[in-house]
């Protein structure tokens, strides 16, 4: 793009740039997230100022942004940081891009346990935004927050500081090692662990393929409970009596998931629809 162009002009060239890789409804949200990001404007803010010059370096921002997404790169990467429950996180490639059904996770978890503190444990925590925004939202609680990856964890730590967070403790633990254990006991154990079997590769987005980590998406078609099931083992040992266990689930295991908790003495086993009406969500009691 030459220099010069007003925000208005400079709106009508990315949708033109976009329309052929992406839908418009989509586009319109990357023409948000865009300004948003660079000039911290809103879409009111942008339709009441449609006619500013935008400088030559924004020009040049915005053109490279839109060659990344013609990559079909997730625009949160490209940014370098997205929303979660009404909180910004920093997000890379090391770690997948924040899902709406996780949020739901994140709401029932809030709404079921309003009343006291907890000591909380969100395993294959990512980027931390289920740690976070459950620390953000129930005052007074202990979150701790492990994952396998150190990227990972560098980035959960960005994210505390962002979000003004003290009171989580972030580990690197790989919860298929049962010799590398966690001492602490749990009121909570979440987790939103790598569900999407092999075979379901063929039924996915390009973008998240090609960019976001296989580590924290892909299990085998084999064994596709394999870290439900560490999971649980580990729960029976470190979660307290009257605690609970939160998952988030492959839509595909739900039932054979429940009956596995209930031959491990679980009680209350709940399998909740996300907002698309697919089992998504997983609560039991430990009795």
């Amino acid at each position: 793009m030459s220099p010069n162009y007003n925000i208005k002009e400079v709106i009508l060239w990315i949708k033109s740039e976009l329309k052929d890789y992406y839908p418009q409804t989509e586009i319109d949200s990357f023409v948000s997230l865009i300004f948003n990001a660079l000039l911290n404007y809103s879409r009111t803010t942008l339709l009441l100022n449609h006619q500013q010059i935008l400088s030559s370096n924004t020009i040049n921002e915005i053109d490279h942004i839109v060659s990344e997404l013609k990559l079909n790169k997730p625009i949160q990467y490209i940014l370098g940081k997205t929303e979660f429950f009404n909180l910004p996180f920093h997000v890379s490639p090391s770690v997948l891009i924040p899902r709406p059904e996780t949020e739901e996770l994140v709401d029932l978890i809030i709404k079921e346990n309003r009343i006291g503190y907890h000591q909380i444990l969100d395993i294959g925590t990512g980027s931390g935004i289920i740690a976070i925004a459950l620390a953000k939202n129930m005052p007074g609680s202990m979150v701790t927050a492990i994952d396998i990856s150190n990227d990972a964890l560098t980035i959960t730590r960005e994210n505390c500081k962002l979000n003004n967070i003290e009171n989580i403790q972030i580990l690197n633990h790989d919860i298929l090692n049962p010799k590398n254990s966690l001492e602490n006991t749990f009121d909570i154990i979440v987790s939103n662990p790598p569900y999407v079997t092999e075979k379901e590769k063929a039924l996915m987005h390009p973008n998240v393929l090609e960019y976001e980590p296989s580590i924290a998406l892909f299990v085998s078609d084999n064994d596709p409970l394999i870290f439900y099931r560490y999971i649980i083992e580990f729960a029976l040992l470190h979660l307290n009596s009257g605690g609970k266990i939160y998952f988030e689930i492959n839509e595909l295991f739900g039932n054979e998931l429940a009956l596995l908790l209930e031959e491990k003495n679980f009680s209350e086993i709940v399998l909740k629809k996300d907002i698309n009406n697919k089992n998504r969500m997983l609560r039991a009691l430990f009795k």
